[in-house]
């Protein structure tokens, strides 16, 4: 495995990093957690790599292909293979339908923490968005629906809700969350249980 994801990977800070502290990975503290709006599983692979337990959920048929290729592949890395084999796990379809179904059953599989990191509002600088966020934009679209997936992650997650945003990007939904954890563009919403 080579560029960035690998660097961040080894070289990201660990369990010290934004993500990893907003998803309440410390003290040998590994998660169950659901990834509902995976993309390019990025932010899944980093938490697996960390010990956590995640459940990617993606609803687009074409980002789900690409994901299942990148499982494939990161299986066949020496090295990395228990990674997508014992913490990753990938399955297609609706977020909100999904929580919803996991938040109802009697099963007790509720995951501990729901992670969303909703497509971000569109820019009002000039410089542009990388390019393989425009692609995706233009592949899956807007979350125009991120305020009722706000709502179905609370109803399900057991400990807390973390919603990825920029910095200084409005709050999904309005909803106001019990805190955040910050690093230089960008800001983690936590939504506890208690909430």
């Amino acid at each position: 495995m080579h560029g960035k994801l690998n660097h961040r990977r080894q070289f990201g800070g660990g369990r010290g990093q934004a993500l990893a502290k907003a998803i309440g990975m410390k003290h040998g503290i590994n998660p169950t957690v659901i990834d509902a709006t995976a993309g390019l599983g990025r932010d899944a692979f980093i938490l697996a790599s960390l010990g956590a337990q995640v459940t990617m959920i993606e609803r687009s048929p074409i980002l789900t292909a690409l994901l299942k290729d990148g499982l494939q592949r990161l299986s066949a890395e020496p090295g990395l293979s228990h990674i997508s084999e014992q913490q990753l796990r990938l399955v297609q379809a609706n977020a909100i339908e999904w929580l919803q179904q996991q938040a109802n059953g009697k099963t007790g599989n509720r995951p501990e923490v729901v992670y969303l990191d909703p497509m971000y509002p569109h820019r009002s600088k000039s410089a542009l968005v990388k390019k393989e966020m425009r692609a995706l934009r233009a592949l899956v679209g807007d979350d125009e629906d991120a305020g009722q997936l706000l709502h179905a992650a609370r109803q399900c997650a057991r400990k807390r809700v973390v919603v990825k945003r920029p910095k200084g990007a409005p709050l999904v939904n309005d909803s106001k969350p019990s805190g955040n954890v910050q690093s230089k563009n960008t800001r983690y919403d936590i939504y506890t249980r208690s909430d």
